[in-house]
Order: structure tokens, then C-alpha cells, then sequence
């Protein structure tokens, strides 16, 4: 199983988030399962970007998908949404797609570490997360995603979105 974390606080981001969810089902060997929106506030981002819409998907990848290729699709991925160059870091952005984990793997190497490593740290990607895989173990832990919600301290303001 993949989880991908999906962001956006530039444009329409709910409809951005929702045609991108649609887009990921191309690395998919099956359905697609998302969880709802969330309406997060910008964690490590410059003083003034606005509020992110974000969610989280699970899939199983393709059969020959590997993590880095996947990786290179995502980015492929937010430019088509029109992400460029970031002037600074964290910098407001129409997409944001992060390989949030891959099966069990643990990697670490100059181009792509997996599990991200400040997933299991926000809110923003736990409580989406929870929704659709909360007995998930996260790799290299062995707590769930619900325990690792649960336990979390944070003062991000998240609240799921109504539809």
C-alpha cells in the first residue's frame, strides 16, 4: 500500500485536491481510496500564506512502480497543476504531493527518503491518514496511525471539511 499526501493553499484548492485524487489513479493497480477534505493551517510555511485544503490516498501501485519512479510521476504531477519553482521554501502552492510511505520500506537515500520524514510529526497528514488506514503500522515505529494521532502533540488547527 501507498499513502500520498495532498496539498494545496493556492487557486481552488478543493477542486485542485479532487481532480489530482482522480490523476493519481494512474499509478494504481486498483481503486483509489481518499479520505475527505481537511482545512489545515500552514505549518513551516512564510508569515501570511493562507489555510491548506489537504487529504490523503491509499493505493496499491502498479506491479514494476518503485518508489523513486512514482516520486518523479508525482512531481510531473504538481507541475501539470501549475506548481513551479518555489521562491522560498514552503512557499503558497497550487499542489503539494508527498510519498507519505511505500508497503513497509524504509529508504534512505539522496534522492527520496520513505516514510517522509515529518509525516508522523503533523497533524495535517495524521488525521486524514486515520480515516482511511489507522491500523496502518507506520514503518520504522510500531504504532498505528490512529496511536500516532492520538499521541500527537501539535497546535495545528485542522478540521475536516463538510462536502
Amino acid at each position: 500500500m501507498v499513502l500520498i499526501g495532498l496539498g494545496s493553499n493556492l487557486g481552488a484548492s478543493s477542486g485542485i485536491i479532487h481532480k489530482a485524487i482522480s490523476a493519481l489513479g494512474a499509478f494504481s493497480q486498483g481503486k483509489v481510496t481518499a479520505s475527505g477534505l481537511w482545512l489545515t493551517s500552514p505549518v513551516d510555511c512564510p508569515p501570511g500564506s493562507g489555510d491548506f485544503v489537504n487529504a490523503v490516498v491509499k493505493f496499491e501501485p502498479l506491479k514494476d512502480l518503485t518508489p523513486h519512479a512514482l516520486m518523479k510521476g508525482l512531481k510531473r504531477l504538481e507541475r501539470k497543476f501549475g506548481r513551479g519553482e518555489a521562491p522560498v521554501k514552503n512557499a503558497p502552492r497550487t499542489l503539494d504531493l508527498d510519498l507519505l510511505v511505500f508497503g513497509e520500506l524504509l529508504l534512505n537515500d539522496e534522492d527520496l527518503v520513505i516514510p517522509h520524514p515529518r509525516a508522523a510529526e503533523r497533524r495535517f497528514v495524521l488525521a486524514p491518514a486515520a480515516e482511511i488506514a489507522p491500523r496502518f503500522i507506520w514503518p520504522g515505529t510500531q504504532n498505528s496511525i490512529r496511536a500516532l494521532l492520538e499521541s500527537l502533540v501539535s497546535d495545528e488547527v485542522v478540521r475536516q471539511i463538510k462536502v
